[in-house]
Parts: C-alpha cells; structure tokens; sequence
C-alpha cells in the first residue's frame, strides 16, 4: 500500500470503531458514567491507570474503585478521611494495589487543593506536544510523601516510556471526536498535540502496516509513529488509535 491508500484504509477503519458501540468493551465507559467535569477526570484517570492486561478485569476493577469512592470521585477525594481508605485493603489489580490506590487518592486531593486540576497540570505548550507535560506531570504526582513502590504506576516519557496509559487518559478527555466516545472536555487543550497511546496491538498492526518500523513499543517508537500519524491528519492525530487499536484487538489483524 503506498501513503495514499493506507490513509484510505486507516480513515475506513476509524469510521468503523471511533462510535459509541466501542464503548460497552473499552474502560473509557468509566468516564462516561459521570457528568461532572472533576468526576470524570478522576475516575477516567484512575481507569487509564490500571488499563493493563484482560479488558473485562480493567473494566471490572475500575467500576470497582470508583464503587470505593462511593460514586462520587471528586467528592471522595477532597474530603475523604484516613478511615475512608482503609476500605480500599484488599483492593488488587495486577501490581496495583490498595496502598498505590490510598496514595493516589492523596496525590489527586494534593493536585485538586494546590495546582487547580488535572487539566492544568497536564498542560503542554505545542514545541514537545506531551513529552514535558506528562514528565512534570509526575513530578508534582509524587511531591508528597510516597512510596517507591508506587512510582512505577506513572510513566516517564523522559526515561524512555512510550506512557501509553497517561496518552490514552489525555486522549479521552481532549478529543471530541463528534460521535461521542472520547469525552473532549479539556478545552484548554490541543488534540493536534497528542499522541497514539502504543501498546503491543498498535505497535504490531503499526509495524505490519510499514508505519513502524522500531521493535520497541518506547517513547523513540511512538516519535517514529506520531509523524505518519500526523501527516494523515495533523489536526487529530490519534484518532488512528481506534483504526490501529480495532484492527489489532478486534480484527486480529
């Protein structure tokens, strides 16, 4: 296929999985349960963070966190006290467990009361698109006492990840893909400047496609892909998500 028809067929293939059909198997329906602004940030934040491994578990362990914060997610975390949290033990997802979830929630109260919100903190200028901004990011995550543990549920585009769960995260709430999927609230920010969460389905159908050619599934792969992706279409990206994602996961491509 030359450049021509492989737009052709990826535009073809994002038609086909960018509706609302995509959602009942995706955790971006985590999000979508709420209305508020800072509840869907959370609970989508919180998806994305665990959004590793089996589809029906991520969706079944985050239904599970955001039933922990009561239903309400913004509410639970600026007024939540010690004893609130300890009815996360027990709580496990992979190597996400219930004291990485308490910090969380402490990290996100920091974020909330003292740097206005997960879409300031996540702002980015156009030069790097969200290399910086998911790197600060991280800093002020884990300006309050943490454990060492924990730091490796963030991802640092700095040190090479491809930080394909934060990407996601920034898609859905940046994009408004006008069919209702992703969420698009964060007006503040540029879907021109994002980029294609790469996990191994991307990454695989990316490379049989000739638009990858790095082994790697790391932050130098994704530079390699966000600039096809972006000669396709330089105002959305990572709408190819959907195209790259379908076809691997659901085409077997």
């Amino acid at each position: 296929m030359n450049k021509i028809e492989l737009k052709e067929f990826l535009d073809e293939k994002v038609v086909k999985y960018n509706n609302p059909d995509f959602i009942e198997s995706d955790p971006i329906q985590i999000p979508h349960q709420f209305s508020l602004k800072e509840d869907v940030e959370i609970a989508g934040f919180l998806a994305a963070t665990i959004a590793w491994g089996n589809r029906k578990m991520i969706i079944r362990n985050s239904l599970k966190m955001v039933e922990l914060l009561g239903n309400s997610p913004y509410d639970f975390v600026m007024s939540h006290t010690d004893d609130d949290l300890a009815s996360f033990d027990g709580f496990v997802h992979r190597t996400f467990n219930a004291e990485d979830f308490k910090f969380f929630i402490k990290s996100l109260q920091n974020i909330y009361q003292n740097h206005n919100g997960l879409e300031t903190v996540l702002s980015t200028n156009s030069e790097d698109n969200y290399k910086l901004a998911i790197h600060n990011f991280k800093q002020v995550f884990f300006e309050i006492q943490h454990q060492q543990r924990t730091l490796k549920h963030v991802s640092d585009p700095l040190k090479g990840s491809a930080s394909k769960r934060i990407n996601m995260f920034l898609r859905w709430m940046v994009r408004n893909d006008k069919t209702g999927v992703d969420l698009g609230i964060w007006k503040t920010h540029n879907p021109a400047h994002l980029h294609c969460p790469l996990d191994v389905h991307s990454g695989n159908v990316a490379r049989k496609l000739g638009v990858l050619t790095r082994k790697q599934n790391d932050w130098k792969a994704l530079t390699e892909l966000d600039l096809t992706l972006r000669e396709f279409d330089k105002k959305d990206p990572v709408k190819y998500d959907f195209a790259l994602f379908g076809l691997g996961v659901f085409e077997k491509f």
